[in-house]
């Protein structure tokens, strides 16, 4: 019998001891093969947007006489603003939204908008509710979905009674529509600022997946 040979004993205690550490070895085996092509495909997608470089090589183009009153690297929106010589304060805030349904326009994604416009000595603004898109060889323009009047949008009291939130915008109305867009074309949203917008945040955006991607690879990196 075993227990009565002491070699025959110790080995069998040996694979014995052998045999319950597999399971533990193959697992680790396994996380390491599946860290390392994590770290493959990870590194191959940096080396990839530096490559490419699909925004990164533009030149920005100027805002005029916007500046950027907003653009934390932690958030995906940006918010610029300006006074025209009139007086009035105009004010941008935009973020990307989903992608384009041209596939050959120069950038993919569209841009919301929301652009106020106060004038100087009153309270109340018109605040218009836009898309930024890129066209196929013309550009970018900027769509008007919607505008509304608000009476009072910096009261900051809760109990403040700030007045109703007023749609006036009919889409089917043409010329009204084009009387919109010259009402914002003349102070600084057009199609020149809507192609500076797009650039700015998808650098903006692209600048943090590259970064995500680095923390991310830092994470699965064997500690030496």
């Amino acid at each position: 019998s075993v227990s009565s040979n002491p070699l025959k004993f110790f080995v069998s205690s040996i694979f014995l001891w052998a045999m319950r550490k597999v399971p533990a070895v193959l697992r680790q085996a396994r996380k390491a093969i599946a860290d390392l092509d994590l770290l493959k495909v990870l590194q191959s997608e940096i080396n990839h947007e530096f490559s490419a470089k699909q925004f990164q090589n533009d030149e920005s183009s100027s805002f005029g006489d916007f500046v950027v009153d907003w653009d934390s690297p932690q958030s995906q929106d940006v918010v610029l603003r300006r006074r025209c010589e009139s007086g009035e304060e105009v004010a941008v805030s935009a973020f990307l939204g989903a992608e384009g349904s041209n596939e050959n326009a120069k950038f993919p994604r569209n841009a919301f908008m929301k652009v106020g416009v106060k004038k100087p000595g009153l309270r109340s603004l018109l605040q218009f509710d836009c898309v930024a898109t890129a066209q196929v060889g013309d550009g970018c323009d900027v769509e008007i979905q919607n505008v509304n009047y608000i009476p009072s949008p910096d009261l900051d009291s809760s109990s403040a009674h700030k007045g109703p939130y007023i749609s006036f915008f009919s889409s089917s109305d043409e010329r009204l529509r084009d009387e919109l867009h010259k009402y914002l074309e003349a102070r600084g949203v057009d199609k020149s600022f809507a192609d500076s917008l797009l650039l700015h945040l998808h650098k903006k955006e692209q600048g943090q997946y590259v970064e995500w991607l680095h923390k991310l690879q830092g994470l699965v990196t064997p500690s030496e």
